[in-house]
């Protein structure tokens, strides 16, 4: 056997193996789907079905997606914590290290909290004016699920 041949095939093996397995997942995932605005998209995984029917009944159904806030507005930032979400999601359901019942992550916090403010800002801001927004230890203010914890879709 040739000696580039020695490194070739393995190398040609392991690649489309690779490749195999990342289409096979990406379509028995419904990976075409995360790509969309689609609220649905998110409910394709059985543990939030729950979430998914919750936001269905809430006044946010009517306002805001899921995309609206939990992702960035701006096209490179949200793809970015999509695919940063896909992949840690994907990866604790694979290996069963999920929280149960679900919890947001710090960074998935800012994100959401920066989509509330986008939209409620004025009354935000009015409310941070008067004081009648506290704000918690370490002049941190006061994020709006402290109060508003069942808006969108929370399960209780």
């Amino acid at each position: 056997m040739r000696p580039i041949l020695r490194w070739v095939l393995p190398a040609a093996f392991l690649s489309g193996l690779a490749l195999g397995l990342g289409v096979y997942t990406f379509v028995y995932a419904r990976g075409a789907s995360y790509l969309t605005n689609d609220p649905a998209a998110c409910a394709n995984c059985h543990i939030m079905s729950e979430h998914y029917a919750a936001w269905m009944k809430s006044s946010h159904s009517a306002a805001a997606t899921c995309n609206d806030c939990h992702t960035p507005a701006a096209l490179v930032p949200k793809y970015a914590v999509k695919a940063s979400n896909g992949f840690w999601h994907s990866f604790a359901f694979t290996t069963g290290e999920f929280p149960d019942p679900l919890r947001i992550k710090p960074g998935n916090q800012r994100v959401a909290e920066g989509a509330c403010r986008k939209c409620h800002g004025e009354m935000v801001a009015a409310m941070e004016a008067v004081g009648a927004h506290a704000h918690a230890a370490g002049n941190e203010p006061v994020r709006c699920v402290h109060c508003h914890r069942y808006v969108g879709h929370w399960v209780r």
